[in-house]
């Protein structure tokens, strides 16, 4: 009798608890795209060929020269050029690499929002309370 309830469980068990971390992994991933839409929206209103902040952020995320070269340091598999942060596939390669590198293991997307606008210390800084508010606003 023994044996058959560890077969069932692991007949039964070990497949639910795939299904499940695999279900929660897709969860985070929509997540995950809801927050980078979001910023997306705040920083350049999905416009890709958008220069702010006197020349020195390019692309939907309006990213600067320092976050890519951060990101690329964290993931060199992502390739390219700065000025492939135009391109909105890249550019969101580009924002995952850097959260990946300075965002805190489960991070809220507050923390997420205020690390791409502040730098990785973003989330400390009250300068991007306002940024934070903006995006929360678009999720």
């Amino acid at each position: 009798m023994k044996k058959f309830i560890r077969d069932f469980i692991d007949g039964c068990l070990v497949p639910a608890v795939v299904v499940l971390v695999l279900l929660m992994s897709a969860d985070a991933v929509a997540q995950s795209d809801r927050l980078l839409d979001a910023i997306e929206q705040v920083e350049s209103g999905g416009r890709t060929n958008v220069v702010g902040d006197n020349g020195k952020a390019i692309g939907p995320f309006q990213i600067h020269e320092v976050y890519w070269i951060d990101a690329i340091k964290h993931d060199p598999s992502i390739g390219g050029s700065y000025s492939d942060c135009k391109d909105p596939t890249y550019a969101r390669r580009i924002v995952r690499a850097y959260m990946d590198r300075y965002a805190p293991k489960g991070a809220s997307d507050e923390v997420l929002a205020r690390i791409h606008n502040g730098g990785p210390k973003g989330h400390r800084k009250d300068a991007t309370v306002k940024y934070w508010v903006k995006v929360r606003r678009r999720l």
